[in-house]
């Protein structure tokens, strides 16, 4: 990981769970952290931006970025490809900024082999009934499709014990301070201090971004 004052937050959770509605509550409260706009190959939903939501792209093209080396992480969730531009995110936490990644649970796993700082968060729903009913009540699948997504959830699920926290959003506004409350714990690591505050720790003697180790 480049030497920055940015941090990493990683962001899975089951489709329903919240985590779009979440981010961005979370961005709105902190308007320093950025969200990385992931290529995909689905096509846009209603009310979708490209460039905002996602950069949608062909199979083909995504295909050829992907053998380009550009992807930091990239996967095939539903049918559909998703990827993560390496070259945007080393840009963005090297000028400071505290990027979230939305991404599987596969993509999490290769995100924190090349970032071992980065912070890993699972958001899950209550239960799967509670998911099912949020899935029904947003009103943009067919029976079938909740299904599969029922389906998939409980895989996702099986991998939470992989992230470093896990937050249950059983009620919208709270689980958003808990996201949120881990967001600037993140910013408050020594790595982030020092490289903001160098002056500080220099006239200390303390190596910017060494950190405390335990004995």
């Amino acid at each position: 990981m480049p030497s920055s004052t940015g941090s990493i937050l990683i962001v899975v959770a089951p489709s329903g769970a919240g985590k779009t509605s979440m981010v961005r509550a979370l961005m709105t409260s902190r308007r320093r952290i950025r969200h990385s706009v992931s290529y995909t190959t689905r096509p846009a939903r209603d009310g979708e931006r490209h460039g905002e939501d996602y950069l949608f792209i062909g199979r083909d093209e995504f295909l050829a970025r992907r053998a380009a080396g550009e992807f930091l992480e990239w996967a095939e969730v539903h049918g559909n490809l998703y990827g993560t531009s390496r070259q945007w995110i080393d840009a963005q936490i090297a000028a400071g900024a505290d990027i979230v990644l939305e991404i599987d649970w596969q993509g999490a796993r290769q995100v924190a082999e090349l970032y071992p700082d980065a912070i890993s968060i699972f958001i899950a729903p209550p239960s799967l009934d509670i998911l099912k009913e949020r899935l029904q009540a947003r009103g943009q699948d067919a029976p079938a499709v909740i299904e599969r997504r029922l389906a998939a959830a409980r895989s996702e699920l099986e991998h939470a014990g992989e992230f470093q926290y896990i937050i249950v959003n059983q009620e919208f506004t709270e689980a958003c301070q808990q996201l949120i409350g881990i967001a600037d714990a993140a910013r408050c690591r020594f790595r982030q201090q020092a490289a903001q505050h160098g002056a500080l720790f220099a006239a200390l003697g303390i190596p910017g971004g060494a950190g405390l180790t335990a004995p």
